[in-house]
């Protein structure tokens, strides 16, 4: 026996229209149309569209999950106004910084450091002391530039004033401007000095004088660079004795 549906002959079920069981069809063809319309829901067949598919699945899953989530909140319990609100932990002590732990001893090196840069540049710029250089020394390293120049009255006058300035400074002799007449005069009547080194400066200082005004021929060189070394060598030798003890 043939289960299958009876299909009506020669005639085509769109082409009379698009209702349900239209009422110019057959019968049979009416009952196979509506059973037909029932098994189809907008083109997919209604077995389709109630099985579960992935997408589905997914979305449902996501649901859900949601769900899960608002349910699993604590309830949010009301807070009164007199209630004090849960506090923060504590932080950690704040450790002192390095200008609190430190900050004294660096200004004490600072003002430190200052007074010792000022000390090393005041050392390095004031002015030193003269060297004092010993009036023997000061009139041999004359007298020793002018030993091997031409004899003359130029000459001659300036190793008379360099044998006089070193007497006076020698012998502590008050300084000013004299003759060689007051000057000679002003050493022999001197006790340091002596008659004996007295009357020999005398009589160079006027042999000097001599020659430096004297209008007649030139005479022999007098050598009086060397003369004056001589007589400092002898004022020396006086100044060591009289600086002995008795």
């Amino acid at each position: 026996m043939n289960t299958r549906d009876p299909k009506p002959e020669g005639r085509n079920p769109k082409a009379e229209g698009r209702g349900g069981c239209e009422a110019r069809l057959s019968p049979a063809a009416a009952a196979w149309t509506c059973t037909r319309s029932r098994k189809f829901l907008f083109g997919s067949r209604t077995s389709d569209f109630l099985r579960v598919s992935g997408f589905g699945f997914r979305v449902l899953s996501l649901v859900l999950s949601l769900l899960f989530s608002v349910l699993s909140l604590p309830a949010a319990s009301p807070i009164s106004p007199d209630d004090i609100p849960p506090l923060r932990p504590p932080h950690t002590e704040i450790p002192p910084s390095f200008w609190e732990q430190y900050g004294l001893w660096v200004v004490i090196l600072g003002v430190l450091s200052l007074a010792l840069v000022g000390a090393v540049a005041w050392l390095l710029t004031r002015p030193k002391p003269p060297v004092v250089v010993p009036p023997e020394v000061q009139a041999r390293q004359a007298l020793e530039l002018l030993r091997q120049q031409p004899e003359d009255g130029a000459l001659l006058s300036c190793i008379s004033q360099i044998l006089r300035r070193y007497v006076i400074a020698a012998f502590e002799l008050p300084p000013g401007e004299l003759t060689t007449t007051e000057f000679c005069r002003a050493i022999a009547g001197h006790g340091q000095i002596g008659s004996e080194l007295s009357t020999a400066l005398s009589e160079f200082l006027r042999q000097c004088d001599q020659r430096k005004f004297s209008p007649s021929a030139p005479a022999p060189p007098l050598g009086a660079a060397a003369q004056a070394l001589k007589l400092i060598d002898q004022a020396q030798t006086r100044r060591l004795a009289l600086a002995r003890p008795q």
